[in-house]
């Protein structure tokens, strides 16, 4: 079988910038645009003898160019030894030398190897953002491997897709120095970033790493793995990262070529199938405070076997996180809140219970009528350790909460950055059955693990306590009598009966065997594959309800003299451990077992998917062949989540897991087409229509279409326009649907009461949620001019309108649209007889519209330059997205959430985001200097909060890299993030776009032969 091996250089652009941060790329741009015959200037070569195959792909990555040529036509061949200072073009006529193969490119861009004696096919080359992805002969010689397909189901090698595609190699991976996919997305401005440990993590999904495009939510970008959807909740990080070849960003709308969820667009994941040889990698950093800790290793090994038939890839990698305990250990993310002051919302610092103290503070007493005895002499007294009273420190006092004084908060306990563990292993096999039939399979397992302490499980001023209680204090209960009360109200911050803490693990497998192949001048692939993921949650610490009334109920035994549970007195089969809470220290360890329990889940969800396509060239038209993708593919999710008999019988007070099970089916049919209508005519120099529609039965809601219409022209060489108008979809997943009552607890600043308060809510799933539905329209253009080889630009408009979506709306969002005058959500807050928040329900909902639009623009160079007397690479490279609106309107209510930028939860987006990078790459060594620059915005634009205006930021980071050994297998790198240790904006602790680690230090190392 024709397998298109692609030797493919190595395109240094790391991540880019806007303002301040644009002048690195305009400083090295200006006085650098050189004519397009400088490009070929000579530079040092040292490629050893090896098979052909390998030696143009080593001659790729020296020379950062890229090279196609089918593994048939190398197969068996050996290249001889190039070195020295050479042209690119005289070292590939040195390597080719008597083989019988020849070169060309195409577009002065794609290097094309084949037989001396094979026709010479036009050059076409394949755009994709303003940088050509893949080029390749028209011929039998490129096949599927060859051609990346990201966008569309459509793999011919002159595919230009309407849609616009970011491709990011793993060499440019490996320069960030990111410990993951995800994070190095992350610093993309199409992406709306997620937790990762540089922002906060403090959360169930701490370790999970998926990607969000467009700011419009996780679950509306498509992850796929080789072009098949990943089980896992896209967790980017199941996937080796040291196996990974490169990866392609959709940014627009691609349901009708992959189905449900590619709403915001796909990540494509493409796995390094030609790698041949061993490679090892070890990374360790740390912050410039001297936590957050991380370790990783990773490992590869490629080899191909039965005289090239097959190739078998096996690799993994670990990392070992030690996170930031606890939040507070960040002056500017920990104990920071909302307060109403002097009726306005401020953000304040130091901020912990007002109705609770470390060890009991009391709040008042009750007679035994149940009312409230007036000026009780004892308020506002917490107790020492010793059981003794002491003045509470009161600070500045707002509601339930205040700043200043000694009152406790969970972020002195909880994680800024959360401690994880994970691993991840895939091995991958491909044989060629026959010329025209090959075999492939893989499977990947990953797991992560954390333990960290979660939220506590307070009494917020709500603890009483009798008269007769075997643990009260004299005094107390003498100043109970003299003021005529029976009962005494504790506020209490119980972190010493056995805090409340998570033990996570996330287990990923999954398994796929997939055969493709020729028929005549068609091609076909077929694939089945299986995945499921396990998450099992214990969370020790959390109060048991029944049993804490037991407990705090406590008398003195009548006949021993020693306290014992009143309950135990009645029935003395109770095995009731009487609790002590007046102190810190005061509770047993046998009182913390007996009153605390461990909430526990354990959940499968699976994934089995079924596809088939057939591709080919049915018949030509005035400009070509036309193109033709047909496919079906079938779908089955269904997840089976279990719990503890403690949450099965809620006995807990103030948290449950609950049960879930369910599964749908989804049948569907796609179809799409490419028609190359003109070329050479005028403008339309190589115009062409794209156009793809797919229905998708699904067993819960019915049948339901996507479809996509696009075109592209080049203008004049190198000046290119593209239009694309897509329908696509998101069904509801799994937890939308079946997902039973959720309890949590949140701080919300109430509107009504202006104060700030720690509400009950409820959430779950909702089994007559239809389909979303998004209209998105994008319309871009790029130039690669020939007069200035290297130098790319593209500028795209987006715009994305979504009905029907799919939420469930925040809890702050609700009571802000109540407020606004929205019934439907004013249903869902419960108050008390005094106008207090008692519950929020937030259960799924099909709100009526999401709404984004805006402008990407990339400008890249890349020229040949000396560096220390160095040949190498000199490449600067920026990505700037302007967001014009970012709203939701529910029929009633729109709220515009562009500039809101100091939350994680719900939505929220700068209004300028850009990364800017200078590379200097060279066999030896390289050196890198990157910009990131998020726009000024409000911590909340939708509160007036006083002091909530976020300044513009740039983060600088710096990279450098030294190969040693002949061919530069011993790498040594270094790297620098947030060189200047700039602090996250005060209170900005949930914010995935602010830095709250500082100044953070890597260094590693890489080997491979």
């Amino acid at each position: 079988m024709a397998k298109g091996l692609k030797a493919r250089g190595a395109r240094r652009h790391s991540l880019h910038p806007l303002v301040p941060a644009l002048a690195i790329a305009l400083g090295c741009m200006v006085g650098a645009v050189v004519p397009a015959s400088a490009q070929e200037a000579q530079r040092e070569f040292a490629v050893q003898s090896q098979p052909l195959g390998a030696a143009l792909n080593q001659l790729a990555l020296s020379a950062e160019r890229e090279i196609i040529v089918a593994p048939e036509l190398v197969r068996g061949l050996t290249a001889p030894a190039v070195s020295g200072r050479h042209s690119l073009g005289e070292a590939l006529d040195l390597m080719l030398a008597g083989t019988g193969l020849t070169y060309r490119e195409s577009d002065g861009r794609v290097i094309i190897v084949a037989d001396e004696t094979a026709p010479q096919a036009a050059a076409s080359p394949a755009v994709s953002g303003a940088r050509t992805a893949v080029g390749g002969p028209s011929g039998d010689a490129v096949s599927l491997d060859t051609v990346r397909v990201s966008a569309s189901r459509i793999d011919r090698p002159d595919f230009v897709s309407p849609t616009p595609i970011l491709p990011i190699s793993a060499e440019e991976l490996n320069l960030d120095m990111r410990t993951n996919i995800g994070a190095a997305l992350n610093d993309l401005p199409q992406f709306r970033a997620t937790s990762s440990p540089q922002t906060t993590g403090s959360n169930t999904g701490a370790g999970n790493a998926p990607v969000d495009l467009r700011g419009l939510g996780i679950s509306r970008t498509l992850v796929l793995l080789d072009g098949r959807r990943v089980s896992g909740d896209n967790d980017l990080n199941t996937v080796p990262s040291v196996l990974v070849k490169y990866v392609d960003v959709v940014t627009g709308g691609a349901s009708a070529a992959w189905g449900s969820g590619a709403v915001g667009g796909v990540v494509n994941i493409t796995l390094d199938h030609d790698f041949e040889g061993v490679k090892f990698g070890a990374q360790a950093g740390r912050s410039t405070y001297s936590d957050g800790d991380e370790k990783r290793f990773e490992g590869a090994w490629g080899t191909r076997f039965s005289g090239d038939r097959g190739h078998l890839l096996v690799g993994g990698e670990f990392l070992d996180n030690d996170g930031i305990v606890p939040r507070s250990a960040r002056p500017r993310a920990g104990r920071w809140s909302t307060l109403r002051i002097d009726g306005q919302p401020t953000l304040m610092p130091d901020v912990g219970f007002a109705d609770a103290a470390i060890g009991g503070l009391i709040v008042g007493a009750r007679d035994a009528s149940g009312n409230a005895v007036s000026g009780f002499s004892l308020t506002g007294q917490a107790f020492n350790p010793d059981g003794s009273l002491r003045p509470f420190d009161y600070g500045t006092v707002v509601g339930a909460l205040m700043s200043g004084g000694e009152g406790p908060s969970n972020d002195d306990y909880s994680p800024l950055s959360a401690p994880q563990k994970r691993y991840s292993t895939l091995a991958s096999v491909r044989y060629d059955l026959t010329d025209t039939v090959r075999m492939s399979a893989d499977v990947r397992h990953s797991r992560m693990y954390n333990h960290y302490i979660w939220f506590g499980d307070h009494n917020r001023g709500n603890l009483s306590i009798g008269l007769d209680n075997a643990f009260l204090p004299g005094t107390v209960r003498d100043e109970m009598i003299a003021a005529g009360a029976s009962t005494l109200t504790l506020g209490r911050f119980n972190n010493d009966i056995n805090y409340p803490r998570i033990d996570f693990e996330r287990r990923t497998t999954q398994a796929t065997l997939a055969f493709d192949g020729y028929a005549g001048d068609w091609r076909w692939s077929t694939y089945y594959s299986h995945g499921e993921a396990e998450q099992n949650f214990d969370t020790p610490g959390f109060v048991l309800r029944q049993e804490w009334a037991n407990a705090i109920d406590s008398v003195i035994d009548p006949v021993t003299g020693a306290p014992v549970c009143r309950v135990t007195l009645a029935d003395p089969s109770v095995a009731c451990v009487p609790i002590n809470v007046f102190g810190e220290g005061a509770p047993s360890q046998a009182a913390a077992d007996y009153v605390t329990g461990t909430p526990s889940q354990r959940s499968t969800s699976k994934l089995d998917t079924f596809g088939a396509s057939l591709r080919g060239e049915p018949f030509q038209m005035p400009a070509g062949a036309a193109s033709v993708a047909v496919g079906v593919e079938a779908r089955r999710e269904s997840i089976d989540q279990r719990v503890g008999a403690l949450d099965a019988a809620k006995a807990f007070r103030s948290f449950s897991f609950n049960p879930m099970q369910g599964s749908f089916t989804v049948k569907e049919l796609f179809g799409e087409v490419l028609l190359p209508i003109a070329k050479d005519r005028g403008l339309l120099h190589d115009f062409g229509v794209n156009a793809a529609a797919r229905v998708s039965d699904y067993s819960t809601t019915g049948a339901i279409w996507s479809w996509k219409l696009g075109a592209t022209n080049e203008f004049f060489p190198g000046f290119r326009g593209r239009i694309a108008r897509s329908r696509d979809i998101r069904s509801a997943n799994l937890s939308e649907l079946f997902t039973t009552s959720t309890t949590g607890w949140s701080y919300v600043l109430d509107p009504v009461t202006g104060q700030t308060v720690y509400a009950l809510s409820n959430g779950g799933g909702n089994p007559a949620l239809v389909p979303e539905t998004a209209d998105t329209l994008t319309v871009g253009l790029t130039w690669s001019p020939q007069s200035v080889e290297g130098l790319d630009l593209s500028v795209d408009y987006f715009d994305i309108q979504i009905q029907d979506v799919i939420t469930t709306v925040g809890l702050q969002d609700i009571l802000n649209r109540c407020a606004a005058g929205n019934p439907a959500m004013c249903a869902r807050v419960e108050r008390d007889a005094g106008g207090n928040i008692t519950r929020i329900v937030s259960t799924y909902t099909n709100l009526s519209e999401y709404k984004t639009d805006g402008v990407d623009i990339e400008l890249a160079y890349k020229r040949p330059t000396t560096l220390f007397g160095v040949g190498g690479t000199l490449t600067t490279r920026t990505l700037a997205s302007w967001i014009n609106s970012l709203t939701t309107d529910d029929g009633i209510n729109n709220i515009e959430y562009v500039g809101s930028q100091g939350y994680a939860f719900g939505l929220g987006v700068p209004r300028w985001r850009a990364v800017s990078s200078l590379t200097f790459n060279s066999d030896r060594f390289s050196a890198n200097v990157r910009a990131r620059y998020i726009s000024s915005g409000q911590y909340d634009r939708n509160q007036a909060i006083v002091n909530g205006a976020i300044g513009s930021y740039v983060y600088y980071d710096l990279g450098a890299s030294t190969r040693l050994g002949e061919g530069g297998q011993l790498e040594l790198y270094g790297a620098i993030n947030n060189v200047t240790n700039k602090q996250a904006p005060i209170g900005s602790t949930f914010s995935p776009y602010y830095d709250v680690m500082g100044r953070y230090y890597t260094a590693g190392v890489r080997l491979k032969f």
